[in-house]
């Protein structure tokens, strides 16, 4: 009887094989259906399971973060950190380091292994280009006498040997620097596997059913959702041969996902000898494909670590605006667990780089912005303690001797940078904070509303600062540049530099009219069109710090809520003025705004905007802004850069002992 049942076999296999061959010098690694292809097998998964895929995307984006930064806040050598910083621009003659950067992690996310190609310097004594190679294209060679891999073999495919040869490429030894190119091939460590390296997720096969899920839906749409049938045939037991024949038949033509809802034509002169064919339905078949659906995604999460599937953006009953603290949590714990691992990993690889390059100063991954969520200023104000609001968010209660300041949540405008208030009391409280009296009236959207302090007069000294020298954005400037100041130090002069380049690389162009507005200092005029380039500086947040608002210090909530551009020689000013008394070295009422903002604890950094506005026509040769103001950087961070540079990007949140002297 058990001959003559056909027996169909499901079991499929996506560990991988890790083995030598007789004559080849490098050594296969693959699987069961994919031989010396798992990395391919890996790639299929990928673009076959839409859950797997949105997890490896997303997780990659976490891991190369928003960029790399310099992060060394001790005195360096000033010749190791310009070259720091233009290896960080120029990685490659085509790429960034950040941008070698996201390749690597999106290769270490989906096989557990990355790739670099080092290209060394006419002499070998330092590392000139990085570029990233495809993981999928790279195979060890075989093991020396000590057990390491000394040799690496890439091929452009590996399916194809023939047409494309691999060749063979020294792996990276800072001791041996005969070749003129390396490969640094490394990942995360892998049980039992000594020479390749396998991905942190366990949730192929679950995968590989997504992968044959959508495929069989999609045939059975291509095929009116026709069933399937099971056939008999009636005219006798045939050979054992014969069954195995008609077996393999059937199942080439009519078994798989691909075949899903197809029928069989058969033909005979005999109507008594004719298969017989019965359909096969499925009970609650709807009800089985959706408990599959779920289960599957739920077991791919879970193979990746992800407690929340909305933290991948993957589809919740939940919705963004609801489990705040969950979806908090997951998040932590996913950038704790799963993503800082990676980061750290990749670090420990580029300071190896660094090192060899006499450059081996701190640097970190700036992380994608959290997870905020946004709330109604009229919900907050009446329902809501500003400890519950912290709660939502997913921060700590306020300490019982922790100043509570409201005016955020309780102002219903800004009138020329200050706060209005629809309360006698908000102003008054307010005003205390400002060191004056009282409050004032101010008609806002055609509502009386009011405003701390007896008058305009009695305003603070930052009130009268931000006055007198914060500047609105006027219409005609057309922004060209805007980054976080990184290595312009107190004396650079930034606006001159850009336009003494600008007329050393440009003949002298007719101005056309008289120069607009006020005018900074350092503004000049470029002769590239007789453009007028202005640098002005921008107060701006760190939001990443603990989810912090901050907003709560008296100088920064003004700052912020100002929203002007400074000139620079206005900021330096600012030191000489006691605009946040109290905050300087052992309570100063004086200190460098420039470099430490808001003073111990500040979540806030200078921003650089370069604007021109066109004020006569062109008689020149074309240039690019971007080729001025790049030298000009340059300039600012390599020829004349002086030590406590780098403060100005750091919000005193993030530097040595949060910003306090002792």
């Amino acid at each position: 009887m058990k001959d003559s049942i056909i027996s169909v076999n499901l079991e499929t296999s996506t560990a991988p094989i890790v083995q030598e061959v007789r004559g080849r010098d490098y050594i296969e690694y693959g699987a069961e259906d994919w031989k010396n292809l798992y990395p391919q097998f890996l790639i299929d998964l990928y673009y076959n399971s839409s859950t797997h895929a949105a997890i490896i995307n997303g997780t990659a984006e976490m891991i190369a973060g928003e960029d790399i930064i310099c992060t060394d806040e001790d005195e360096y050598n000033l010749e190791s950190f310009v070259k720091l910083k233009k290896f960080l621009k120029h990685a490659n003659s085509k790429e960034s380091l950040h941008q070698v950067i996201k390749k690597v992690a999106f290769d270490f996310k989906l096989q557990g292994a990355y790739a670099l190609h080092v290209i060394w310097n006419r002499e070998k004594t330092e590392i000139a280009e990085v570029y990233h190679v495809p993981v999928e294209r790279v195979r060890a060679g075989r093991p020396n006498e000590l057990g390491q891999v000394d040799t690496y073999f890439i091929s452009a495919d590996w399916s194809n040997t023939r047409t494309h040869k691999p060749y063979s490429i020294a792996a990276f030894n800072v001791n041996d620097r005969t070749a003129a190119s390396q490969l640094i091939y490394t990942g995360r460590y892998s049980p039992n596997m000594d020479i390749y390296h396998t991905p942190d997720y366990n949730c192929q096969n679950w995968a590989l059913v997504d992968q044959r899920v959508a495929e069989f839906h999609l045939n059975n749409i291509e095929n009116g959702f026709s069933g399937s049938y099971f056939i008999s045939f009636a005219n006798g037991v045939p050979t054992a041969e014969e069954r195995n024949q008609i077996e393999r038949s059937l199942a080439d033509k009519f078994t798989g996902a691909k075949n899903s809802g197809k029928f069989i034509l058969t033909f005979s002169d005999d109507k008594t000898r004719t298969p017989e064919i019965t359909p096969i339905s499925v009970s609650d078949a709807d009800k089985q494909y959706l408990a599959l659906q779920e289960l599957l995604v739920q077991n791919i999460l879970t193979g990746h670590r992800v407690t929340s599937k909305t933290l991948m953006g993957i589809d919740s009953t939940n919705g963004f605006s609801s489990n705040t603290d969950e979806l908090i949590n997951a998040s932590n714990f996913y950038l704790n667990t799963v993503v800082r691992p990676f980061q750290l990993n990749i670090l420990n690889t580029l300071q190896t780089i660094f090192s060899v390059n006499n450059m081996d100063l701190e640097v970190e991954f700036v992380q994608l912005k959290p997870i905020t969520v946004q709330f109604d200023s009229a919900t907050i104000r009446d329902v809501m303690t500003q400890d519950e609001i912290r709660e939502d968010i997913g921060l700590e209660p306020l300490e019982k001797d922790e100043e509570v300041v409201r005016d955020e949540f309780s102002k219903v405008g800004m009138i020329d940078g200050k706060p209005v208030f629809s309360t006698i009391e908000e102003a008054e409280a307010h005003a205390k904070t400002l060191g004056c009296e009282g409050y004032h009236e101010h008609e806002y959207e055609g509502k009386t509303s009011y405003m701390a302090c007896k008058d305009h007069s009695s305003a603070t000294e930052l009130s009268k600062f931000i006055e007198e020298f914060g500047e609105d954005m006027p219409e005609e400037w057309e922004l060209v540049e805007e980054e976080i100041v990184d290595g312009e130090h107190q004396d650079f002069n930034f606006e001159e530099v850009l336009n003494e380049i600008a007329n050393e690389k440009l003949e002298l162009a007719s101005t056309g009219r008289a120069i607009p507005s006020r005018k900074s200092e350092q503004d000049g005029i470029s002769k590239k069109t007789g453009d007028y380039f202005r640098v002005r500086y921008v107060y701006e947040n760190d939001n990443f710090l603990n989810n912090e608002s901050g907003t709560k210090r008296d100088f920064c909530r003004q700052m912020m809520g100002a929203n002007k551009l400074y000139r620079k020689e206005d900021i330096l000013n600012m030191s000489n003025k006691e605009v946040n008394k109290g905050f300087g070295p052992r309570g100063a009422a004086t200190y460098s705004i420039w470099l430490y903002k808001g003073g111990p604890q500040c979540f806030h950094f200078w921003t650089r905007r370069i604007f021109k506005t066109v004020i006569g026509e062109s008689r020149t040769t074309k240039i690019e802004d971007a080729d001025l103001i790049g030298y000009t950087k340059a300039r600012s961070e390599g020829f004349t850069a002086k030590k406590n540079d780098k403060l100005v990007a750091i919000p005193p949140r993030r530097m040595k002992n949060n910003g306090y002297l002792d």
